[in-house]
């Protein structure tokens, strides 16, 4: 079956019996190795034993695809249920996955994990289509899901967050949800525990101090550098952030949300608003550290010209995937033509 976004955490932390196999896949692989691992853990608490976690290389079920069914049938020594996990598949598992979701034996619970598999993929449309399997796909975190992620690891350390502070991480948190939650838990660390505390709210300031100079969100300078036309700044942070080993795909969708979100803007402006009143229409709001220079980048650019940035950075981070060439030289190359537009 097909689960829908607003099921996706229910079947996470309490699967249907139904389901005898999950597929977990998408574009975001911190989110699919997260929730693979809690469905798992509904089954097993660790993860690590030998006797009631098995661990298969897709690439064998290509040419053993009877292993799959095996390994959901065998009975553990140690008695209790079984999680056959296959990480990284392709449609090399789609042949023995079908064969299992045929004829089903033993109550071993399947787990396959995936990269951005297209509609058309076999893999995804046997599990979609599937009584007993149940597909889930993991994207990239928006801002209303990267909201929900930083009030929920906030409530898990006792702590509360103020609007500044949420809007910032929003905006400069990754797109992979593992590197977002590390940081989160570590600005709950930094706010010491509860018992020493002065204060359970965490504020802007906090944020700054705790994770300001963090790789994440020191792409901000890049992006800043690019849509405001500094060459002499985008020079400096892109050699730094990539010597730091900067992800230059994480730096390009980056600059994409800042785009758009400006695309945004100059819209409303178009309407006749002024840019404090667009800029106020935006959700996460601008923060008041940001507000400044925000403004200042709209003044150099029109809704149509911005248009034109949005497809250089997403051709940028196709040819990233696509053609081979040094990803390095295609995120640079595309930082540099949207900033040099901007200082015309």
């Amino acid at each position: 079956m097909k689960v829908y976004p607003r099921d996706v955490d229910t079947q996470v932390t309490k699967l249907s019996p139904q389901y005898l196999a999950v597929l977990v896949f998408g574009p975001d692989e911190g989110l699919v190795r997260e929730r693979s691992s809690k469905i798992a853990k509904q089954v097993v608490q660790d993860l690590k034993d030998p006797f009631l976690v098995a661990n298969i290389d897709p690439n064998n079920l290509k040419s053993e695809p009877g292993l799959l069914a095996d390994e959901a049938a065998a009975i553990s020594m140690m008695g209790g249920r079984r999680v056959i996990r296959i990480d990284g598949a392709s449609e090399n598992a789609t042949k023995a996955a079908q064969a299992f979701l045929e004829n089903p034996i033993g109550d071993g619970l399947i787990i396959i994990t995936a990269g951005n598999l297209r509609p058309t993929s076999g893999l995804r449309k046997l599990f979609e289509k599937a009584k007993n399997a149940l597909a889930i796909a993991c994207y990239e975190d928006t801002h209303a899901s990267l909201d929900a992620l930083i009030h929920e690891v906030m409530r898990e350390n006792n702590l509360s967050i103020d609007a500044d502070a949420s809007s910032f991480l929003q905006l400069n948190l990754g797109s992979d949800r593992l590197v977002s939650r590390s940081e989160l838990n570590k600005l709950a660390v930094y706010m010491g525990p509860s018992e020493k505390r002065q204060d359970d709210i965490v504020s802007l300031e906090d944020v700054v101090a705790c994770i300001g100079d963090s790789g994440t969100l020191s792409i901000d300078n890049i992006i800043s550098a690019t849509t405001g036309g500094d060459l002499r700044k985008l020079d400096d942070s892109i050699f730094k952030a990539f010597n730091r080993g900067e992800n230059p795909i994480a730096i390009l969708r980056s600059l994409l949300r800042k785009i758009q979100r400006m695309h945004l803007a100059r819209g409303y402006m178009d309407q006749g608003f002024s840019a404090e009143d667009a800029m106020g229409k935006l959700v996460p709001k601008v923060f008041v550290m940001e507000a400044r220079t925000f403004k200042a980048d709209l003044s150099k650019w029109t809704t149509g010209r911005l248009a034109s940035a949005m497809s250089i950075t997403s051709d940028a981070e196709q040819d990233c995937k696509t053609t081979g060439m040094p990803v390095e030289a295609i995120c640079a190359r595309a930082c540099l033509r949207i900033a040099n537009a901007a200082k015309r």
